[in-house]
């Protein structure tokens, strides 16, 4: 442990539940590092993402974005991939993004966007986009028609967010810069979406644990009962 970590330790109750303000203002008070750090809400469900109707993933737009600058590839052809180059996309093209992926090991794009005729093309690169989460998917609106709206909406803000095989949903809020009205926002916005998704399979509590933390501080304890004040 770093110096700064233990020290912003110490203004953490390890055993008291925060409200989402008190939680946040004390995860503003600990991101001690010298960069702007993200702020990352971490949340554990009370469900088996073993089982094909008990995952939750999905995607919402913050409303004041993530504040990272993010990267955008879209596998489109005609009129589509001119829709997609005039929303901002970084990189548009077909058979010839799947070739460079494949031969140059190309990962610089944060995003990737695809139009339901080029599944075919895209699920090639299944094995090597699945690993780093980049696989377009419906249920996050990466595959679809309409390319304009999704390559605006993640321009605008738009984050994914899915239960891992520990039941846990990671999902970044923001950048310590924001301050805790917008972090508060867009926290809310978020757990708002978590809650809507809740598989009707689950049984018992579905909010399980919540914390927040920044990129290098500790992480602080959210009482679950209060997360949508």
């Amino acid at each position: 442990m770093g110096k700064n970590y233990i020290e912003s330790s110490k203004l953490i109750d390890r055993n008291a539940l925060y409200t989402p303000k008190e939680a946040l203002d004390l995860t503003l008070k600990t991101a001690k590092a010298k960069f702007d750090e993200t702020i990352e809400l971490h949340v554990r469900l009370g469900v088996d993402p073993r089982h094909a109707d008990q995952q939750v993933r999905g995607a919402v737009v913050l409303p004041h974005g993530t504040g990272k600058q993010v990267r955008v590839l879209v596998f489109a052809k005609g009129e589509k991939a001119n829709e997609a180059k005039a929303a901002g996309a970084e990189f548009v093209g077909a058979e010839d993004l799947l070739e460079k992926i494949q031969k140059e090991n190309w990962f610089d794009y944060d995003v990737v966007v695809a139009t339901p005729d080029m599944m075919g093309v895209v699920g090639r690169l299944g094995r090597v986009l699945g690993p780093k989460g980049l696989m377009p998917n419906p249920k996050s609106g990466t595959v679809t028609f309409d390319v304009q709206k999704a390559v605006q909406e993640i321009k605008a803000g738009k984050v994914e967010y899915r239960v891992d095989k520990t039941s846990i949903v990671h999902v970044p809020v923001g950048k310590k810069s924001f301050g805790n009205e917008k972090l508060a926002d867009n926290f809310r916005v978020l757990m708002e979406a978590l809650v809507k998704a809740k598989p009707s399979a689950t049984k018992g509590q579905y909010i399980k644990s919540v914390s927040v933390s920044s990129t290098m501080g500790p992480g602080v304890k959210v009482n679950p009962t209060k997360v949508l004040e």
